[in-house]
C-alpha cells in the first residue's frame, strides 16, 4: 500500500509503532508513514460474498472501490450460480464459485453472507466451522438461541462476528453521537422513531415473498437501523412493551407488471408494530414501524433537557441533523464525521481494520444479538401484555475518531 504523500514509507512486519513513544506494540502487518506518521496496513483482507442478489451491488461497489484499500473482494457465489457470474463479470471479481468453493478457499477471511434472513444463522455456523470471520446482513438471526450458537462459536474459534446495519458509522449519527455527548441537548430523556412505508403488494422485488416473512416484517427488516442508531446514541435497552399487529393475513399482488400480478399470497408476520422502550441510562424511547402504508416516512427524534436533536434517517449514512433549543431557535448542525454518502460495506472495512489492529469492530455480533433481543421481546410483550425485561446488554459502539481522511476507519 501507498500513502498520499511524497516522504519515505518505514515498513514495519508484524507490529505497529506507537506513535509517541516509536517503539512497537501489538498488532498487524503495517507501515508507518514518516511525513504524517499515519498507520498503512501493508495487505488487505480477502472477502468472499454469498448471495448476489439486490443488496449485493452496493456491498460490491464499496468494497471495490471505496474501501480497496482494506479489503479485496476474492469471489462470489450464490445458488444461483449465473448470478453470481454477473456479479463477478460487473464488478471484476476474480471468481464466481459455489458455497462450498468460496469456504474452502484458505485465503479467503471474511465471509459476507446477504442470503435471506432465515439462512443467516446456518450459513454464519457453516463459514465460522471453516475458521472464517463473518459479516452477515440482518437480521442476525431468527431467534436467541440460532444467535447465542454463533456468538458461542465463534468466540471458540477467535472468530469476529459482525452484522448490518453499519449505517451508523456514517457522518449523520456519529455527528449525532458527538452532539450528545458534548452535552448540546443536555441530558437525553426521551427518543421518538417512526418508519412508515409500503408494503409488497407491488411484487416487484424479486424476492418480494421474503418481506412477508419474519425477518421481512418492518421490526426486523427496517426496525434494525433505528434501534442500533439508538443503542449508538442512547446504550443499551434494558426491558421492552409493545403491540405487534398484523392487517391482512394475505396479499394479493396487483401491479400488471410484476411476474407475480394477480397472485395471493401469505403474510405470515406482524406489519404494524409499535414499542415502547426502557434504556439502562434511564431514558424511554416510543417506535413505530409499518409496512401497510405508501410512499416512506422516516423520522428519528431525541430529547434532551435543553434542546431536542432530529436525527437524520438511520437508513442512510448523512442528512441533515437540526437542534432547537429552548429559546426557539432550531440550529442545523455541520457534520463532525465523514462518510455523510452511501456506505454500506463500511462494517466489513471496520471488521478488516480490526482483525488487523486487535481492536473489536464496531458493527458486533454482540450488538446485533441486543438489537435482536429488543425485536423479539417486543413480540412477546405483545403477546404476553406485559413488558419484557431483556437477556441481553451491550456497550455503546466506540465513536468513530474525528479527522479521517481518504476513506480511513482509524486515525
Amino acid at each position: 500500500m501507498s500513502c498520499a504523500c511524497p516522504y519515505a514509507i518505514i515498513r514495519v512486519s508484524k507490529s505497529i509503532f506507537h506513535r509517541k513513544t516509536g517503539l512497537p506494540s501489538e498488532g498487524g502487518e503495517s507501515t508507518v508513514c514518516a511525513w504524517t506518521e499515519r498507520k498503512i496496513f501493508i495487505r488487505r483482507i480477502k472477502i468472499g460474498i454469498i448471495g448476489a442478489g439486490v443488496i449485493s451491488g452496493i456491498y460490491l461497489k464499496n468494497c471495490t472501490g471505496m474501501f480497496d484499500h482494506i479489503v479485496e473482494v476474492k469471489a462470489i457465489a450464490d445458488l444461483v450460480p449465473e448470478l453470481a457470474r454477473k456479479r463477478a463479470e460487473e464488478f471484476n471479481v476474480p471468481h464466481a464459485y459455489t458455497v462450498d468453493e468460496l469456504l474452502a478457499d484458505p485465503e479467503i477471511e471474511i465471509v459476507l453472507n446477504l442470503t435471506a434472513p432465515a439462512a443467516h444463522a446456518p450459513l454464519n455456523l457453516k463459514a465460522l466451522h471453516a475458521g472464517k470471520h463473518v459479516y452477515t446482513e440482518k437480521p442476525f438471526a431468527l431467534t436467541r438461541e440460532d444467535a447465542d450458537e454463533v456468538l458461542a462459536l465463534a468466540e471458540q474459534k477467535g472468530l469476529l462476528v459482525g452484522c448490518a446495519p453499519d449505517t451508523f458509522l456514517g457522518a449523520g449519527i456519529q455527528t449525532c453521537i458527538k452532539l450528545i455527548d458534548d452535552g448540546w441537548i443536555g441530558k437525553p430523556y426521551a427518543a421518538n422513531g417512526t418508519i412508515i412505508m409500503g408494503n409488497a403488494s407491488g411484487g416487484m422485488h424479486p424476492n418480494f415473498r421474503n418481506f412477508l416473512k419474519l425477518g421481512g416484517d418492518p421490526l426486523m427488516d427496517m426496525g434494525p437501523y433505528y434501534l442500533t442508531a439508538l443503542i449508538a446514541l442512547l446504550g443499551p435497552v434494558r426491558r421492552v412493551t409493545g403491540s405487534a399487529q398484523q392487517l391482512n393475513k394475505e396479499l394479493t399482488i396487483l401491479n400488471p407488471k410484476s411476474p407475480a400480478f394477480g397472485q395471493t399470497v401469505p403474510v405470515e408476520a406482524p406489519t404494524n408494530v409499535t414499542a415502547v422502550l426502557d434504556f439502562a441510562n434511564g431514558a424511554v424511547a416510543s417506535l413505530q414501524a409499518a409496512k401497510e402504508s405508501f410512499g416512506y416516512a422516516p423520522r428519528l427524534e431525541i430529547f434532551g433537557t435543553e434542546g431536542n436533536l432530529t436525527v437524520p434517517d438511520p437508513n442512510f449514512f448523512g442528512g441533515s441533523i437540526f437542534i432547537k433549543f429552548a429559546n426557539g431557535e432550531a440550529k442545523e448542525m455541520p457534520h463532525s464525521h465523514p462518510f455523510a454518502e452511501e456506505g454500506r460495506g463500511m462494517g466489513v472495512a471496520d471488521m478488516a481494520y480490526a482483525i488487523l489492529s486487535g481492536r473489536a469492530n464496531r458493527a458486533s455480533g454482540r450488538l446485533a444479538r441486543h438489537v435482536l433481543d429488543i425485536s423479539l421481546g417486543i413480540f412477546e410483550a405483545s403477546a404476553a401484555d406485559r413488558h419484557i425485561y431483556l437477556e441481553s446488554a451491550v456497550e455503546r459502539p466506540q465513536p468513530l475518531p474525528l479527522g479521517l481522511k481518504y476513506n480511513r476507519l482509524d486515525a
